[in-house]
């Protein structure tokens, strides 16, 4: 393979994550449904990696029908929304697909260098990390199952010692990361793709967005928040 500049890399990962943002913005407009954005999160970030493994030559379910939140965009925006939703939606989280993975992408392009203390912890806190999410989640969707849980507040488990910990195991994973990619290559600016992670899910589009009027829609939240901690999992309040 000829020789390529130090940053092709990580420029050809904002190349493909801006041409499949543009691609399933297309592909929004013609089904009315911005929520097909979400599908790319996961599958935007491997493809990152994978393509910066690639060329550094080192050794989800969609719900049926359009997300709350992006269907009150397009009622608030109306006929502008068509091409709003690219800029706000797709192209944005385009930005972020590339840019979030930066640790890994660095941990791949230094992947010659021995691993380390902050490797092999990188490593565990986000196994832990990834299996607190998951054990979420299961929680959250067998509570869902349950008709007897119809208007009724989440509070047991996992759930029981924090509002979010969905949320909280996802940006837990991002640190642990940030650590593998850090013993790597030993930048620091690295540190911003965990930050930026831990703020859009506690004041973007994660914790502040659930919350909103939810002691409207679910009697007993304003309790459970009273009682039990917001996205760090601490042992809830009598």
């Amino acid at each position: 393979m000829a020789s390529l500049p130090h940053l092709a890399p990580t420029s050809w990962g904002l190349v493909f994550a801006l041409s499949a943002a543009v691609l399933l913005w297309l592909v929004s407009l013609r089904n009315r449904d911005v929520s097909i954005v979400d599908i790319f999160w996961g599958l935007g970030v491997a493809g990152v990696v994978d393509i910066a493994a690639w060329l550094g030559q080192s050794g989800g379910a969609r719900t049926s029908g359009e997300d709350h939140r992006y269907a009150a965009m397009r009622q608030k925006f109306g006929r502008k929304w068509w091409w709003l939703s690219l800029i706000q939606v797709f192209l944005l989280q385009a930005i972020l697909i590339w840019f979030v993975p930066a640790p890994l992408v660095a941990a791949v392009l230094y992947a010659r260098m021995p691993m380390g203390v902050l490797d092999y912890g990188g490593i565990a806190v986000a196994a832990v990390a990834l299996m607190f999410e998951s054990l979420a989640d299961f929680q959250l969707a067998a509570f869902r199952a349950d008709p007897g849980s119809q208007g009724k507040v989440m509070d047991r488990g996992l759930w029981g010692w924090s509002r979010h910990p969905n949320y909280f195991g996802e940006a837990l994973m991002w640190w642990g990361y940030f650590a593998i990619g850090f013993g790597a290559s030993h930048q620091w600016w690295l540190v911003l793709s965990p930050v930026l992670i831990t703020f859009l899910l506690l004041q973007v589009s994660g914790v502040t967005l659930m919350e909103e009027k939810m002691d409207e829609r679910r009697p007993g939240y304003a309790d459970y928040r009273r009682r039990v901690s917001t996205f760090v999992p601490w042992p809830p309040k009598k």
